[in-house]
């Protein structure tokens, strides 16, 4: 945060607007299924990129669409992985219209491990900021090593 302030670490890429849809639905065996799909647009080296990603959950779907946006200009975020993601509430007298904090944990081939928060009212919102932190982190420190 120090090194943004003082124009140490610059945007790797500007996010543009997402949208995530997530469906829980019951196919024709009765078996529940549930999609998520984000659909991403960025500006990255003065060329607007939009891509989908589909998971497991709506983060899952905004990290594979970032990763499919951000990979052919950055290989190196082919290795980083998420390896822990906590959600807290902090204000809870607010019921579910609750502000969150989104606690994100990464790592890398070079075993280097960090965490990055995001805060926001909308949980996707808060995953999206904290995923954000994360990808800068490793480019600032695969670029600067």
């Amino acid at each position: 945060m120090v090194r943004k302030e003082l124009d140490q670490v610059k945007d790797f890429y500007s996010l543009q607007k997402f949208r995530v849809t997530d469906e829980r639905r019951w196919n024709a065996k009765g078996q529940l299924i549930t999609e998520s799909e984000a659909t991403i647009n960025v500006n990255i080296a003065n060329e607007e990129i939009m891509t989908v990603g589909v998971g497991n959950g709506p983060v899952n779907a905004i990290d594979s669409a970032l990763r499919k946006a951000l990979i052919n200009f950055y290989p190196t975020l082919k290795n980083l992985k998420l390896t822990d993601f906590k959600v807290m509430i902090l204000s809870g007298e607010k019921g579910t219209g609750a502000v969150t904090r989104v606690l994100i944990e990464s790592s890398d081939e070079s075993n280097r491990h960090w965490t990055t928060i995001g805060v926001s009212p909308n949980i996707i919102d808060a995953s999206y900021n904290a995923i954000y932190d994360s990808i800068t982190y490793k480019l600032f420190h695969d670029l600067n090593s």
